[in-house]
């Protein structure tokens, strides 16, 4: 049997884009505009050795699949299409079939090959190293690995800003710099942040959340694990005449020393310290604040609280290892559970679609530039990624939700106003 047999065999439905093999076999549409070309018998090994998103990404990262049809730094559509045509991947061929197919596959192609360069061990591998889940040493090292690439090319993706978190748009044709601007100012507002103040930002990337709340004249400390963010920022805080106010830290959040800050920002973090260390987690940052002070917690979060926390293969051994995402409502129990009164609570969801939207339009604006300085593989894996990504919040896979909550005095009371007091 032909690929095109074989697809065809497990489908109830016509696929939305085409799908060309090596073997001069097609699906899909003759005149589709979205075409995935499987170059040769590799692109078939690596679907069949690790069927799914994984096997995708190593096919298309080692040159052995392509899109036509799509920019590489912003392929989006793609996923739109494959999303529906897995719908109708549903058929079970009988017996007879399964046995031609099990032998047009052949067990040649049963066989591992080269994975791409980026791809890390997977979690139990990186368990059986010796470092323990979710440690500091750990985690610094993961946190290394994602942020570490290049600020060069996160400044193209990022744009001026450099923030590498969820934008606030204040209408559907803002600018990203705008939106970016306009989300540091929804959090400095809810915290009832003013000058004099004291701010712990953790996990506070290039430090735009500490750069913007020290132009408002509140002493803010920033933390990092990642050694390119912290040169990145204390250069931008010195441009910018703030460092008697700012500063950023190569620091486990776990271990600044200080304590009776105002307020606590955490944004982009949470997803990074996984689902059974949120009860230290949330008790870590209740015990930074003076009471009354206030917690901004700014994160991903699964669209419900009954499914899995733990990533999918793609984002667990490309992107985020050991990254793993809860719904909103644990985040919001553990928070309570650590002593917060819970205050206020916004999903920015669809916010998230279109930051990620602007990222892909300013790699594929930065492509050549972005493949000189960190190879084409990489470059096509954020493209990758960053699409996917789009795709999901979009479509309620995946969402991002702001927490607002209080550390309560000793008479569980709090300063806040009656009514909601900051502008959306």
């Amino acid at each position: 049997m032909t690929i095109g047999e074989i697809i065809g065999a497990f489908a109830t439905g016509e696929p939305p884009l085409r799908i060309e093999a090596y073997d001069g076999s097609a699906i899909g549409p003759a005149d589709s505009e979205l075409v995935l070309r499987l170059k040769s018998e590799k692109a078939l090994q690596y679907f069949v050795t690790a069927p799914g998103d994984l096997g995708l990404a190593r096919a298309y990262l080692m040159g052995e699949l392509e899109m036509d049809g799509v920019h590489p730094g912003a392929p989006h559509d793609v996923f739109g299409a494959l999303e529906v045509f897995r719908k109708h991947m549903t058929r079970t061929p009988d017996a007879r079939t399964l046995a031609r197919i099990a032998r047009s596959v052949g067990t040649e192609n049963v066989r591992f090959l080269p994975t791409p360069p980026m791809e890390v061990k997977p979690a139990w591998k990186r368990v059986l190293s010796g470092m323990r889940r979710h440690s500091k040493e750990r985690d610094s090292e993961v946190v290394s690995y994602h942020y570490d690439v290049s600020n060069r090319f996160y400044e193209w993706i990022l744009g001026p800003s450099m923030t590498y978190t969820c934008a606030c748009y204040p209408d559907a044709d803002a600018s990203l710099e705008v939106a970016q601007e306009n989300k540091y100012r929804l959090v400095f507002d809810k915290l009832g942040l003013k000058a004099g103040d004291r701010l712990l930002d953790v996990g506070c990337g290039w430090g735009g959340m500490v750069r913007y709340a020290a132009s408002r004249g509140v002493k803010v400390i920033g933390v990092t694990l990642s050694g390119e963010q912290v040169a990145w920022g204390r250069a931008a805080i010195e441009a910018e005449g703030l460092g008697d106010l700012a500063e950023v830290r190569l620091q486990d959040y776990r271990d600044v020393p200080e304590r009776d800050f105002d307020a606590v920002s955490s944004i982009g973090i949470t997803e990074h310290i996984g689902r059974k260390n949120y009860p230290g987690y949330f008790a870590k940052l209740h015990g930074y604040l003076k009471p009354g002070g206030r917690l901004l917690n700014h994160c991903i979060t699964r669209p419900d609280n009954v499914g899995k926390v733990k990533a999918g293969q793609f984002i667990d051994r490309y992107i985020f290892p050991d990254g793993e995402l809860a719904g909103a409502g644990t985040v919001h129990l553990e928070a309570e559970n650590a002593g917060f009164e819970v205050v206020h609570e916004e999903n920015l969801r669809q916010h998230y679609a279109f930051t990620l939207r602007d990222w892909c339009a300013n790699l594929v604006e930065h492509w050549d530039e972005a493949v000189e300085e960190v190879g084409e593989p990489m470059a096509k894996l954020w493209g990758l990624y960053m699409g996917a990504c789009q795709y999901g919040f979009e479509h309620n896979k995946i969402q991002l939700h702001q927490i607002l909550a209080v550390r309560l005095d000793e008479r569980q009371t709090w300063g806040v106003p009656l009514r909601q007091w900051w502008q959306a």
